[in-house]
């Protein structure tokens, strides 16, 4: 016993990041993330996404695992088809047409209301590049919000940021910056931050967000790791996040998870 709770508050220490753990010991963290568990599971809950979504599912698994917690999570194609205690997702729409997924998710919610608790849809960093309109596009997320919401009345929207990539270094990222040429994934980043910052501002202290740039970007000592082109500085996925630039780690999903289990838990009592 004494094992597995050591093993329970190394990994919940990880998930929630070393400052948040302070002064608190296993049994205490996992009493915490056992009622969010908890509460999570009384709800129907509805996730569009793709790899990195499937990133934040395998690390809510890992932490009730470890817990001793329970998630029922189920793949589903349509709301109306998620059971009562459930966390249904779906692979939504295609890679790089942000768009289209907006379309998917709102026909995936149905025209009459399905009883879904919660509903939440989740970009990829493909999703946005150096040429995406920003403002068009969440525009469009807002449109889209307004129909489903209208068919839903009863469900709370989590609003999600979109995920970050870490930004390249080294000499050849050093010559192109001699000649006046953004060291790749920068400008993208900034594309992506210039819409969560759109998001943040109509949502936050509102309605539900889950901001994943901003877990992405944080790094294991606290600090937000960002990149510099042209005086503006960018967050970024932090390398500790990462292993190939783009999904989450261990680490890194461990660390996102937690916080959308504390965020779900919260947008359970959202009116």
């Amino acid at each position: 016993m004494a094992n597995i709770r050591k093993l329970t508050g190394a990994l919940l220490g990880l998930a929630i990041g070393a400052s948040a753990a302070v002064g608190a010991n296993a049994a205490e963290i996992a009493t915490v993330v056992g009622a969010e568990f908890e509460r999570i599971g009384q709800l129907r809950i509805f996730f569009g996404h793709q790899s990195v979504g499937k990133n934040l599912l395998e690390g809510l698994t890992q932490i009730a695992k470890t817990s001793g917690s329970a998630v029922n999570i189920a793949e589903t194609r349509s709301a109306s088809a998620v059971k009562p205690g459930t966390f249904g997702h779906f692979l939504v729409g295609e890679n790089g047409n942000p768009i289209q997924k907006l379309e998917a998710f709102e026909n995936a919610m149905g025209q009459q209301p399905s009883g879904i608790d919660i509903a939440m849809v989740k970009f990829c960093y493909v999703d946005i590049s150096g040429e995406t309109d920003v403002k068009v596009l969440f525009a469009s997320y807002l449109a889209t919000v307004g129909k489903i919401r209208s068919k839903h009345p009863g469900t709370t929207f989590v609003h999600v940021t979109a995920p970050l990539t870490t930004v390249r270094s080294g000499r050849k990222e050093f010559v192109k910056k001699l000649f006046g040429i953004a060291p790749y994934e920068t400008v993208e980043n900034q594309r992506r931050e210039e819409y969560n910052n759109l998001l943040r501002q109509a949502y936050q202290g509102r309605e539900p967000i889950f901001d994943l740039a901003r877990i992405e970007s944080t790094a294991a000592d606290g600090n937000v790791v960002a990149s510099e082109w042209k005086g503006q500085v960018t967050p970024m996925l932090a390398p500790s996040n990462t292993d190939d630039g783009g999904h989450l780690n261990d680490t890194g999903r461990l660390r996102a998870a937690r916080e959308l289990l504390s965020v779900l838990a919260a947008a359970s009592r959202h009116p």
